[in-house]
């Protein structure tokens, strides 16, 4: 099992910054790829950006291409999205999840985290 804890959302306006954290625990060696989805009421959740742990490789949604970065810490068990020129679409639930296997471009995970609100104001 691997649990994810997620952390830093909140109230932005259009046009700032956030920075949004997970920490992996448990059987975090059995996970090979770490993503950010968001979903909104009444819509399906959607896929944000992914990284390889070993590689590095990292996949974008085209919506947050060029203003969402995906980083991790190997040594600490952290994914780190970096959320700039945030608009108010971007506005939405933000989960972490983690995959044992499949590709970068493979969509189904394994493990999912609480979710952390973040709201952009206009």
């Amino acid at each position: 099992q691997v649990q994810l804890v997620e952390s830093g959302g909140g109230l932005v306006q259009a046009g700032g910054s956030l920075r949004l954290s997970c920490v992996a625990s448990g059987r975090t060696s059995s996970s090979k790829t770490m993503a950010w989805f968001r979903q909104t009421p009444g819509k399906e959740r959607e896929f944000v950006a992914a990284i390889d742990w070993s590689d590095g490789n990292t996949d974008y949604a085209d919506s947050v291409k060029g203003r969402f970065t995906i980083s991790r810490d190997n040594v600490k068990n952290t994914v780190t999205l970096q959320m700039n020129s945030l608009k108010p679409e971007d506005t939405a639930v933000y989960y972490c999840a983690a995959k044992v296997s499949g590709s970068l471009w493979y969509r189904k995970y394994d493990y999912w985290g609480q979710g952390t609100q973040v709201t952009v104001s206009s």
